[in-house]
């Protein structure tokens, strides 16, 4: 499988953010974009998505073919839940490998959760989503259950892993030219992973700056 670059890497750390300021607004008062109840809390913070962001799925669920929708599972995530994502991803990883240093383990835990201090989940740029019927909302075949681990999926859960079902596969497609002509991006070991406006989606756009930092403000 080709290298990718982790949310660790220093290419990414670097970008600069200069924040645009958008508000974080919430997607369930759009009927068009559906969302998943897993990682739904209190708040409803998790259906919140910077303004930019929510306008690009807005569009990308236009150019999906009749009868298929977006399902949306999470889109913002305080930075205080996303350093005990982190946190407790990296306590599994070095419990299973004890001769790992501390950077390996840091660089290690990116594949599947990214260091808080660059979370596009805490920007409110990031949205984790998957297809899924109009009709009756099933879920289709994206070759493994979303947020699957590399570990759990044995490398599946990347988008371009091999040894995934043709349906699979085609499923993953459809998601991301619908993504990608809006102007989002991936990251490769997440397929389900897309974002604007971050670091990440700075240095895959070939940009200088990123518009969206983490915060914790509530929807403005």
């Amino acid at each position: 499988m080709t290298d990718v670059v982790l949310m660790s890497d220093p290419r990414v750390t670097s970008i600069p953010v200069v924040d645009c300021g958008e508000p974080l607004l919430d997607v369930r008062l759009h009927a068009s974009l559906a969302t998943a109840p897993e990682r739904a809390d209190a708040e409803g913070a998790f259906a919140w998505l910077r303004e930019g962001v929510l306008a690009r799925l807005l569009e990308a669920r236009k150019l999906l073919p009749d009868g298929i929708g977006l399902l949306m599972v999470e889109g913002y995530r305080p930075p205080a839940l996303q350093r005990r994502y982190f946190q407790e991803y990296a306590d599994e990883l070095r419990a299973s490998h004890p001769g790992w240093s501390a950077e390996e383990v840091h660089r290690a835990a990116s594949r599947y959760v990214s260091p808080p201090e660059i979370a596009p989940h805490s920007a409110g740029a990031a949205v984790d989503l998957t297809l899924a019927t109009t009709a009756d909302g099933r879920e289709l075949d994206m070759g493994t259950p979303m947020n699957a681990s590399p570990e759990e999926s044995d490398g599946a859960c990347y988008t371009d892993a091999p040894g995934i079902g043709a349906q699979a596969r085609a499923n993953r497609r459809i998601l991301a030219d619908a993504l990608t002509a809006v102007g989002m991006v991936n990251y490769p070991t997440e397929w389900w992973h897309w974002s604007y406006g971050d670091r990440y989606w700075a240095l895959a756009t070939g940009q200088d700056q990123a518009l969206y930092g983490p915060r914790e403000r509530t929807p403005g």
